[in-house]
C-alpha cells in the first residue's frame, strides 16, 4: 500500500483551498531545497519527487509551497497503518507512506484479498486521502503494482502472471536499480524486466556481484519473501544523516564544523536504536550532478560520533581539495554485522579510542561519550533544541528545509 502524493494531499486536506491546485511540499529553492512530493496538479507540469526546487518552481511557478508538517504527516500515518492492523497482523511499515501487509488467504481470514484492499481503500478515503494498493505473491510484485494505477489504483498480479506483467516494464521499475545500474544494464543489452529475467545468473553476478542473480530472480517474479511484522526486531543496515547547506562550505573550518554537526545526529540515532558499527562513510555533494563517498573500517565498533566523527574529518582530504564548495554533507556507519540491538551503558564506551585503535578507551573518551549521552536524555526530555552546540548553531539557518522523503527523522 502507497498512499498518493501524501505529504501533499495532506496539505490540501488541511487547506480547502488549496484542492484542485498544484501544491509542492520541499525546501526552499532559494536554498538548494528538493521536492519531497507533489500533488497530481503539479505532477502534470513535470514536477516530482526528488528534483531540486528550482528546476521544480520554473516548471510550474504558480503552485503552492510549503515545508511541510511531519507531526500531521505522522499522525494521519498512524491511522493508516491503524486500518492495515485491524486486517491483519502482518504489517510492514517501510516509510511513513508505505507498507506492505500479508492477506494471503486462509492465513487470517478467508475474505478474498480483492474485498480487504477495497475496504482498506475505502476506510482510507474517509480521512480525507487516498492509497493505492498492489496485489501479488511477493514484495516486487506487490510494489511494482502498488505503481500502475494512482491515484487510488488496485492492480492485482494473480498468482502465475507475474512473468508476463513484469516483462514489458523498464528495468527501472525494479526497486533498487538506479541510474548506475539501468546504464550498466543498457550497455548489456538489457532494458526491460523480461530481458532481465531471462539473464544467465552465473553473468548477472560477474557484473553486479552477489546482488546479480537476485536481480534475474525478482525480474522473473519468482521471489520469495515475507512480510515482517511491526513488532519483529527490524535489521538495520546503516545509520546516517546528511545536510543540504543553503551555501556552499568553502573552507576546511566549515566542513569539519558540518561534519561534527551530522555526526552528533548520526550518534544520537545509533545510540538510540543501540547499534554500534565498525564502518564510517563520509559523503560530499559538489552540485546536483557530483557526490562522491569514502568509507574507512574501524578495527571495533562504536556509537560515538566523537570516534567515527574523527574518521569522517580524515575522510575529507581524500574527497575534497581546498576551495571547492561542498552543498551536501552526509556520515554514516554500518557493519553491525547482524547484531541484535542492545542497550548500551552510560560509562561502558566503546573498546576504542577516538582514532579506533582498539585500544582500552581514555578517561577522556568516556567522558565525552557521556556527554553525547547526557545529551541525547536532555533532548528526548525537552526537545531537540533544549540544548545546542555552537556547531549545531550555525547551521540552524543554513539548511534547505527539505524534510526525509520517507519522513522520518
Amino acid at each position: 500500500m502507497d498512499l498518493d502524493a501524501f505529504f501533499a494531499s495532506v496539505e490540501q486536506l488541511d487547506h480547502p483551498e488549496w484542492r484542485g491546485k498544484p501544491v509542492i511540499v520541499g525546501g526552499s529553492a532559494e536554498r538548494r531545497g528538493v521536492v519531497s512530493t507533489a500533488s497530481y496538479e503539479a505532477r502534470r507540469y513535470g514536477v516530482h519527487s526528488a528534483m531540486p526546487s528550482f528546476q521544480a518552481k520554473r516548471l510550474c511557478p504558480q503552485a503552492i509551497w510549503t515545508h511541510g508538517h511531519h507531526a500531521r504527516y505522522r499522525e494521519l500515518s498512524d491511522q493508516v497503518m491503524a486500518i492495515l492492523g485491524d486486517e491483519t497482523p502482518l504489517v510492514e511499515q517501510v516509510s511513513i507512506d508505505e507498507a506492505f501487509f500479508d492477506v494471503t488467504p486462509g492465513r487470517f481470514s478467508r475474505e478474498s484479498p480483492i474485498d480487504i484492499c477495497r475496504r482498506i481503500q475505502d476506510r482510507v478515503s474517509r480521512l480525507g486521502i487516498t492509497c493505492s494498493i498492489g496485489l501479488g505473491v511477493n514484495k516486487t510484485v506487490a510494489k511494482i503494482a502498488s505503481e500502475r494505477q494512482k491515484p487510488r489504483g488496485l492492480t492485482v498480479v494473480l498468482p502465475g502472471t507475474e512473468g508476463a506483467f513484469l516483462a514489458p516494464l523498464p528495468v527501472r521499475a525494479l526497486s533498487g536499480i538506479g541510474a548506475a545500474s539501468e546504464s550498466r544494464l543498457s550497455e548489456m543489452g538489457i532494458r526491460t524486466l523480461g530481458q532481465l529475467a531471462a539473464q544467465d545468473p552465473e553473468r548477472m553476478r560477474r557484473a553486479f556481484g552477489v546482488h546479480g542473480p537476485r536481480m534475474v530472480l525478482r525480474a522473473a517474479g519468482r521471489e520469495e519473501s515475507v512480510v515482517r511484522a511491526s513488532d519483529e526486531p527490524e535489521e538495520v543496515k546503516s545509520v546516517s544523516n546528511e545536510r543540504t547547506f543553503a551555501h556552499d562550505l568553502t573552507t576546511r573550518e566549515e566542513l569539519e564544523a558540518a561534519i561534527g554537526h551530522v555526526s552528533a545526529l548520526a550518534g544520537s540515532r545509533l545510540r538510540k536504536k543501540g547499534l554500534a558499527g565498525t564502518q564510517v562513510t563520509l559523503k560530499l555533494k559538489f552540485d546536483i550532478y557530483h557526490t562522491h563517498t569514502a568509507q574507512r573500517q574501524l578495527d571495533e565498533p562504536t556509537d560515538d560520533e566523537h570516534v567515527f566523527g574523527a574518521v569522517a574529518r580524515e575522510l575529507l582530504d581524500g574527497l575534497w581539495v581546498e576551495g571547492t564548495g561542498v552543498r551536501l554533507v552526509g556520515v554514516g556507519v554500518s557493519g553491525f554485522d547482524g547484531a541484535r540491538p542492545r542497550q548500551m551503558d552510560l560509562f561502558a564506551g566503546d573498546d576504542a579510542t577516538p582514532d579506533g585503535a582498539g585500544a582500552t578507551p581514555s578517561s577522556h573518551a568516556r567522558d565525552l561519550r557521556a556527554l553525547s549521552v547526557a545529551t541525547d536524555d536532555i533532548r528526548r526530555r525537552f526537545g531537540s533544541d533544549a540544548l545546542s552546540y555552537g556547531r549545531d548553531l550555525r547551521f540552524r539557518d543554513d539548511t534547505s528545509h527539505t524534510l526525509p522523503m520517507d519522513g522520518r527523522d
